[in-house]
C-alpha cells in the first residue's frame, strides 16, 4: 500500500485547520490496482475478508490480495462489469455485466453456472451460505429479480420474485433476506416464508435512479441501512406477534432512525453504532460560477431519531474525481476489521480507523507532546511505530525551542531515567544554549550518577554567577559527586577577590567538612558563629579542637557551648574551661553556675570564688547559691555580703553562724520588715528572739500591730499587751485583740477536739488490751511464769 502523496492521497483538508482528530486514516491501493486502473476503469468491487475483488469497465475481474497485488484475474466480458457477489466462505462469485451476462461459478472447483440475458442486468447476489449444497441459490436483476435455485438433476430453475417496477438497482443478501431497490423505492422478501415483508418507498422521485442509486447494507441480519438521495433510513427486521397474524406476513420492518444528509449518498457501512456514508458533493466554482463536480465525502455519523450528528467529516482527493457523478462511487467495507474502500473509476483508497500510533502521530503533528507521552505509556505495550523515549526527548526539545526551559529540565527526570548517556547529551545540550542553572536540580544524584565533570561543570556556572545558587547545591548534593578538591580550589580563587562573602565562607566550609578538613571548617563557623558549629563538633568528635576556642563558643551561644562543655567533661575538664575563661568571669559565672545547677559538689573548688561572682553578675540567685552549697566559707561570704551590703543574704549568713540576734536585729533595723522579723523568729523558734522582739518594737505602732496579728501561736499575748503604754496609738487594735481572742478561742477548741480523740482512742485500746489478756494461753511443760520463773505447770 502506498502512503497518500500531496499530490495524489487523500486529504483531510478540513481537519488540518481544525483541532479536531480525524478517526480514520485512509491509503491508496496500489500495487496491481494501479496498474489496472492506468489502462482501465474501476466499475466495482466487493470485500472478503480473506481477498478483494475488483470489476472493470472492460469487462475484467481481478482478484487481489489486502495489498493490492493481482492473485487471478477473469476475462468475463468485453463490456462494464456491473456487480460481483461473494459468498461468505469466499469460494463462489457470481458476476453480471451490462451485455447481460451472468456466471455464477467456483474459484477453487468446476462449478459453474452461465447465463446472457436479452438485457443489461446490473444485480447479481449469491446465497450467503452458496458454498452448502441445499442453499444454491442466487438472484439477478435487470427488468425483473430473479431467483435460480438448482435442483433436480442440478439443474438451475428460474422464478421471478418481483417485476413490473422498473429496473432493478441493487441487492443485498443476508441470512433469509434479499433487500432489493427498484425505481419506486426498496423491497425485502423472506425467503423463509417466500413472502414480502415491506415496501419502503423512495422519498426524491425527481432524482433519476440511474445516476443517484440507491445505497443498501446490512448491519446484522435484521437491520438494513438504506441510502438514497440525501436520505437515510435505518430498518429493523421484528417478529409480528401471533395475535396480529392474520393475512399478514410474519415479519414487519420499522424505520428506527431516518434522516438527511447535506449531500447525495453514494455508499453506507456501519461502524458500531455509528454509520460511515461516502457522499457525493457539488459545488458552485469560484472562478467560473458553474456547478462542479467537488472532492468525494466520507462521513461518520451517529444516528438519532430523526437526525443525526456528525463525528468526523474527510473530503477525499481521489483521482478524477472532477468528472466523476454520484453513480461512479462505491463503498464496500470488510465487517472483521472495520475497513472501508472507497471506489471510483481511477482510484481505490482504503480508510480504516486510527490505532494508537496513528493516534499519536496526530498530537506529535500538533505539538501535543504531553498528552503524546502519555497516551504512548498508557499503550506502551500495543504501540509498534513510536517509542515513548523519543517521543519524551521530542517533548524536551519542543519545550527548549519555546523558552520553557525549567519545565523541559523538569521532564527530563521523567524521560532521561537512567540513560547516563543521554543525560550528559541533555546537560551539554542546555550548557550550548546557557541554561545550566535550568537543569541543576534536577540532575541525578543516585542511581544512575553522571561522570564528576558534568556536576563540577554546573557548580562553576553557578560559581561565576550566582553564589546562593552554588551554596545550595553544594549543601543538597552529596560531597562524592564531584572532586573536591577543584570546587575548594575555585572557591578559595573566588574568595581572594571579596574574602568577607560569608555564602562562600560558608560554602567552604562545609566542602573543607566534606573533606574531612574539619579544623579549618570549625575556624570558619566560628568566625561566621554559624549555628552548625556545635553540630559540626559533636558529630565528629572535635573537642580537642576547640580546648582554645572556649570563649570563642561562649561568645556565639553561652547555653549551647555550656551544654555541650558540661555533657563532655570527660573531653574537656572542669579545671580546663575555667582557666580558658579566666579573663571573662561574666562567662566564667554562666559556666559555673550551670555547673551547679546540675550537681553541687562537682566544681565545689570553685564556690570561694563562685561568691563573687554571684554578688557581681547575678545577685538574685545568690542567696539560694549560700543556702544549697555545704563548701562556700561563711565567713568570705559574709565579709562579700557585708561589703556590698547586701542585707537579706548578711541575714542569712548570721543565722546560719549562729549569731540569730545580730541577724534579727538587722532585720528590725535596716529592712524594717516586721512581717520578715516575726518569721525569722518562727524559724529560730528561741524565747530569747522573741523577747529581743517585743523590746525592739514596743515603741513602735505599727511593729505592735504585726506582733499582735502574729504572735498568737508562738507567745503569750498577755505579756506583750502588757507592755503597751497607756495612750499609745496602735493601728487596728480592736481588730488585732478580736483576732488574738478568735485564735485563742480556735486553740482551745482543737485541744478539746484533740482530747476527744484521745480519749476514745485510749479507751478502744485498753479494751483491746484487756480483751487480749482474758484470753487463754496454750502452755505445756517447758513454758515457766514470768514472775516466780518456776513451770506453769507442775510435772
Amino acid at each position: 500500500q502506498e502512503t497518500r502523496s500531496n499530490e495524489e492521497s487523500t486529504d483531510e483538508s478540513e481537519e488540518d485547520e481544525s483541532e479536531e482528530e480525524p478517526k480514520l486514516k485512509y491509503e491508496r491501493l496500489s500495487n496491481g490496482v494501479t496498474e489496472i486502473l492506468q489502462k482501465d476503469a474501476a466499475s466495482c468491487m466487493t470485500v472478503h475478508e480473506k481477498f478483494l475483488a475488483l470489476g472493470t469497465h472492460y469487462g475484467k475481474v481481478y482478484l487481489l490480495d489486502v495489498q493490492g497485488n493481482i492473485t487471478q484475474k477473469f476475462d468475463v466480458s468485453p463490456v462494464k462489469i456491473n456487480q460481483i457477489s461473494l459468498d461468505e466462505s469466499g469460494e463462489h462469485m457470481g458476476v453480471c455485466s451490462e451485455d447481460g451476462k451472468v456466471q455464477v461459478f467456483g474459484l477453487y472447483s468446476a462449478e459453474e453456472f452461465h447465463e446472457t440475458f436479452d438485457c443489461p442486468i446490473k444485480i447479481v447476489a449469491v446465497h450467503p451460505q452458496f458454498v452448502r449444497s441445499h442453499f444454491k441459490q442466487f438472484v439477478t436483476g435487470g427488468k425483473k429479480l430473479l431467483l435460480y435455485e438448482r435442483g433436480w438433476m442440478n439443474r438451475w430453475k428460474p422464478s421471478v420474485l418481483h417485476e413490473g417496477e422498473g429496473n432493478i438497482r441493487n441487492v443485498k443478501w443476508r441470512g433469509h433476506l434479499i433487500a432489493w431497490a427498484n425505481n419506486m423505492g426498496v423491497k425485502i422478501l423472506d425467503m423463509i416464508s417466500k413472502q414480502r415483508i415491506t415496501n419502503v418507498p423512495r422519498d426524491d422521485i425527481s432524482l433519476r435512479p440511474d445516476m443517484y442509486p440507491c445505497s443498501l447494507c446490512w448491519k446484522d441480519n435484521l437491520t438494513l441501512i438504506i441510502g438514497w438521495g440525501n436520505s437515510v433510513k435505518i430498518c429493523s427486521v421484528k417478529e409480528r406477534h401471533a395475535s396480529e397474524m392474520r393475512d399478514l406476513p410474519n415479519r414487519y420492518v420499522e424505520i428506527v432512525f431516518q434522516f438527511d444528509t447535506e449531500f447525495y449518498i453514494s455508499g453506507l457501512a456501519p461502524l458500531c453504532d455509528q454509520l460511515v456514508i461516502l457522499s457525493y458533493v457539488k459545488e458552485i466554482s469560484e472562478k467560473t460560477e458553474v456547478e462542479c463536480c467537488a472532492r468525494p465525502r466520507l462521513d461518520i455519523v451517529q444516528p438519532l431519531p430523526e437526525s443525526c450528528e456528525e463525528i468526523s467529516s474527510d473530503a477525499l482527493t481521489v483521482r478524477g474525481f472532477q468528472e466523476n457523478e454520484c453513480r461512479d462511487y462505491h463503498l464496500e467495507y470488510s465487517e472483521g476489521e472495520s475497513l472501508f474502500y472507497i471506489i471510483s473509476p481511477r482510484d481505490v483508497v482504503v480508510a480504516k480507523e486510527r490505532d494508537q500510533d496513528d493516534h499519536i502521530d496526530w498530537l506529535l503533528e500538533k505539538k501535543k507532546y504531553e498528552e503524546a507521552l502519555m497516551a504512548a505509556e498508557i499503550s506502551q505495550k500495543t504501540i509498534k511505530k513510536h517509542k515513548i523515549l523519543d517521543i519524551g526527548l521530542a517533548y524536551v526539545n519542543h519545550l527548549v525551542e519555546k523558552g520553557e526551559y525549567d519545565l523541559a529540565a523538569r521532564k527530563c527526570q521523567k524521560i532521561l531515567g537512567k540513560n547516563t548517556e543521554l543525560w550528559e547529551f541533555e546537560v551539554y545540550k542546555f550548557k550550548e544554549i546557557g541554561q545550566l542553572k535550568a537543569i541543576s536540580p534536577y540532575l541525578p544524584r543516585r542511581d544512575p550518577v553522571l561522570k564528576p565533570l558534568i556536576y563540577e561543570m554546573v557548580l562553576h556556572e553557578f560559581l561565576e554567577s550566582d553564589y546562593e545558587g552554588f551554596a545550595t547545591l553544594i549543601k543538597e548534593w552529596p560531597g562524592d559527586l564531584y572532586n573536591n578538591t577543584i570546587i575548594v580550589q575555585a572557591v578559595v580563587d573566588h574568595l581572594k577577590k571579596d574574602p568577607q562573602n560569608r555564602t562562600l565562607l560558608r560554602t567552604l566550609a562545609e566542602l573543607y567538612t566534606y573533606d574531612q578538613r574539619y579544623g579549618r571548617a570549625l575556624e570558619i563557623y566560628l568566625t561566621l558563629r554559624h549555628k552548625d558549629v556545635f553540630q559540626l563538633i559533636h558529630k565528629h568528635n572535635l573537642f580537642s579542637s576547640i580546648r582554645d576556642k572556649i570563649v570563642l563558643l561562649m561568645d556565639f551561644d553561652s547555653e549551647k557551648a555550656v551544654d555541650m562543655l558540661l555533657d563532655n567533661e570527660d573531653k574537656i575538664s572542669i579545671d580546663r574551661v575555667v582557666e580558658e575563661l579566666e579573663n571573662r568571669p561574666e562567662l566564667q559565672h554562666v559556666y559555673l553556675h550551670k555547673l551547679f545547677k546540675r550537681d553541687h559538689h562537682k566544681g565545689q573548688r570553685y564556690h570561694e570564688k563562685q561568691i563573687s561572682l554571684y554578688a557581681e553578675y547575678d545577685r538574685p540567685n545568690l542567696l539560694p547559691f549560700l543556702r544549697d552549697s555545704t563548701h562556700c566559707p561563711l565567713e568570705k561570704a559574709l565579709e562579700i555580703c557585708q561589703q556590698r551590703n547586701f542585707v537579706e543574704e548578711t541575714v542569712y549568713l548570721l543565722s546560719r553562724m549562729g549569731n540569730s540576734r545580730s541577724a534579727l536585729k538587722m532585720i528590725m533595723e535596716e529592712l524594717q520588715d516586721v512581717d520578715k522579723a516575726i518569721e525569722f523568729a518562727k524559724e529560730q523558734d528561741d524565747g530569747e528572739l522573741w523577747e529581743d522582739l517585743i523590746l525592739y518594737s514596743i515603741d513602735k505602732p505599727p511593729f505592735i500591730t504585726g506582733l499582735l496579728n502574729n504572735i498568737g501561736t508562738h507567745v503569750d499575748p498577755i505579756l506583750l499587751i502588757h507592755r503597751i503604754k497607756e495612750g499609745m496609738e496602735i493601728p487596728n487594735l480592736r481588730d488585732s485583740l478580736v483576732k488574738i481572742l478568735q485564735d485563742y478561742n480556735l486553740q482551745i477548741l482543737l485541744r478539746e477536739g484533740c482530747k476527744k480523740i484521745l480519749v476514745a482512742d485510749s479507751l478502744s485500746l485498753l479494751k483491746k488490751m484487756h480483751r487480749t489478756q482474758m484470753k487463754g494461753v496454750l502452755v505445756d511443760e517447758e513454758n515457766i511464769c514470768e514472775s516466780c520463773l518456776s513451770p506453769i505447770l507442775p510435772s
